[in-house]
């Protein structure tokens, strides 16, 4: 599974094959069953989340007592509270399994470590914290700027893949719809011109 994270590092920067054995080996693999949790709120979040196989949420419980899902993570994705990491305050959010899933865990003094000896690794994790970053800003202008048929139809379309893993109630919270705003979306024809 490692080789996996090793690739992945590869697509974005080069690496010695000496630096990716010292990755691998510093790096761990957690097996999660379906609906496990690795961040519950009022725990510090203490590791950054590599999905290898399987898929995860990111969610918090709003005051309303609704769950409201900020981040999805599939295979080649990673997942974590940053803001936990970096304040060192306890967690506000849940990161669970949506499936059967294994994940490498990069805690965060490892990542310390690795990034003070492999000047590459710092930059593939700047990459990645961008591309979530900009991920983060699209979904906010897709709430603020497209009606909720238009936010279901682009994210479909951008991720097919959501629509066959994850359960049309947490589609909906991740799209701030309800489930039964998508059913009668799924259920209407497509028009024909």
């Amino acid at each position: 599974m490692n080789e996996q994270l090793i690739i992945h590092i590869r697509k974005f920067v080069q690496i010695t094959d000496e630096e990716a054995a010292l990755i691998s080996s510093k790096v761990t693999l957690l097996k999660l069953k379906k609906k496990a949790f690795v961040l519950t709120p009022s725990k510090l979040c203490k590791a950054n989340y590599f999905v290898a196989t399987g898929l995860m949420r990111l969610y918090f419980i709003s005051k309303k007592d609704i769950e409201q899902i900020t981040q999805f993570a599939l295979e080649n994705w990673w997942i974590t509270d940053y803001d936990s990491i970096d304040s060192k305050r306890p967690s506000h959010f849940y990161i669970q399994a949506i499936e059967n899933t294994e994940v490498i865990v990069l805690e965060q003094h490892i990542e310390d470590e690795l990034i003070a000896q492999i000047p590459a690794f710092e930059h593939y994790l700047r990459l990645i914290l961008q591309k979530a970053f900009t991920a983060a800003q699209r979904r906010m202008e897709m709430l603020n700027n497209m009606t909720d048929e238009e936010r279901y139809r682009s994210f479909s379309t951008r991720f097919p893949d959501f629509n066959q893993r994850v359960p049309q109630y947490m589609v909906a919270s991740y799209l701030g719809v309800t489930p039964q705003f998508i059913s009668r979306l799924r259920a209407r024809k497509p028009r024909i011109s």
